[in-house]
């Protein structure tokens, strides 16, 4: 905020309804509200790494669905989150998917309950098929992630479970590969 604007709505009280924890630079807290620990406060207060996921269900609409089949899948681990990539085909249609925090994870088509490390689990859906053979992968001293599990593939849709640390933010986003296939990313914090 402009140092002008700021003694301006100073003057007339507003300072007070600015004060939320959005962006507060050390440069613009004032030397009586460090130290008091007002600065200290407004710091901690913002999120870990600037990550403003949340934990919602992640999901496109039903209709989007992708012709190319699942041929991958990945993990890799950064500085501030995990994160898993399947790796799918080049084909025609719109890739969609469903990533949401379940209590209990369950087989495509047979809704039985699928068994898995972690204190959170992620069911990721995505709106197209695979040949790939069912996969167990257990991540040891990774931050995040605990264990991912192939559920299975049914009619056009294919299900993986990805065991947490426990229920983090996440983002899903569709990457397009050059040769026409995509990537969905799905990447779990560290911490909140």
């Amino acid at each position: 905020m402009h140092t002008t604007t700021r003694r301006s709505l100073a003057a007339v009280g507003l300072v007070t309804a600015l004060a939320t924890p959005v962006a507060v630079s050390v440069a613009t807290t004032s030397a009586a509200a460090t130290a008091t620990g007002a600065g200290a406060a407004a710091t901690s207060a913002a999120p870990f790494c600037g990550i403003t996921w949340g934990s919602r269900p992640k999901a496109t609409g039903p209709g989007n669905l992708w012709t190319g089949a699942v041929t991958g899948v990945r993990a890799g681990r950064h500085a501030c989150y995990d994160r898993l990539v399947l790796d799918v085909a080049p084909g025609t249609g719109r890739l969609g998917y469903d990533v949401r925090y379940v209590d209990q994870l369950t087989g495509p088509g047979s809704g039985l309950p699928v068994p898995i490390r972690g204190d959170a689990k992620l069911q990721i859906t995505v709106n197209a098929p695979s040949t790939l053979a069912a996969t167990t992968r257990t991540f040891d001293d990774w931050r995040t992630f605990r264990q991912l599990k192939s559920l299975g593939s049914f009619e056009g849709y294919t299900d993986y479970g990805l065991g947490v640390r426990a229920r983090l933010p996440m983002q899903v986003f569709v990457l397009t590969d050059t040769d026409g296939g995509r990537h969905l990313v799905v990447d779990v914090a560290h911490r909140w």
